[in-house]
């Protein structure tokens, strides 16, 4: 959560639980999903407060999962992606559809807000990550480099870098305000799953399915 206090998790047995830092209890366990959780997001705080029972938003027909979901910063906005290979942003007030952005040509498996809420970042099984304007939906720019698809993505906090990390082993870091490759990260010998940077932007940390996280000094 954002003020460090709590934990929520996602797992293969379809609930959501809820875990305090301090001394690692279980607060509480959410129950509703019929398939395994595969992305939880916390939202900044404040804002519209959903029912107690499992607020289920019409994303998708039950053919198509959602496999990431995020919030935008100010909590107005949250960002679904999913194996229709859309990208869905909701307004949070009322859980009305704002727009759809499609493009992709493969299931989207990772949405990322801007640290600004003007972006979405969204990664790909067709191996590329897009940058999405968020007050109008037009595709800004398609990142492409990676030789598998792309299992998550995630924006430095000043904004001006998104990380990638891809089936094919590695993390990418690109600038965001042309698209270039900064650096490509190789060593993990398994796919990697999550990439997150510290809070100070000065490391990425990496998690991958050869059982291993990494932690990459960032140029």
């Amino acid at each position: 959560s954002p003020d460090g206090e709590m934990v929520a998790s996602g797992s293969d047995d379809g609930t959501i639980r809820l875990w305090r830092v301090t001394d690692g209890r279980l607060l509480r366990t959410l129950e509703g999903h019929t398939g395994p959780v595969s992305s939880v997001s916390v939202s900044p705080g404040g804002g519209h407060r959903p029912p107690v029972t499992p607020l289920v938003l019409p994303a998708l027909d039950a053919e198509s999962g959602v496999h990431s979901v995020s919030f935008s910063p100010d909590g107005a906005l949250l960002a679904s992606g999913s194996e229709d290979r859309t990208i869905q942003l909701w307004q949070v007030t009322d859980w009305e559809l704002v727009r759809t952005l499609e493009g992709h040509g493969g299931s989207v498996y990772s949405v990322s807000f801007s640290p600004d809420g003007e972006m979405v970042a969204s990664g790909s099984w067709d191996e590329t990550i897009r940058l999405w304007r968020v007050s109008d939906g037009a595709l800004l720019r398609t990142l492409e480099g990676h030789t598998a698809g792309v299992s998550s993505v995630s924006f430095s906090p000043d904004g001006e870098m998104v990380a990638s990390g891809s089936d094919d082993g590695t993390i990418r870091l690109w600038r965001v305000t042309d698209g270039r490759l900064l650096r490509t990260l190789e060593g993990h010998t398994g796919p990697v799953s999550s990439v997150s940077f510290s809070p100070g932007g000065e490391m990425v940390a990496s998690g991958s399915w050869d059982g291993t996280i990494r932690l990459w000094g960032v140029p």
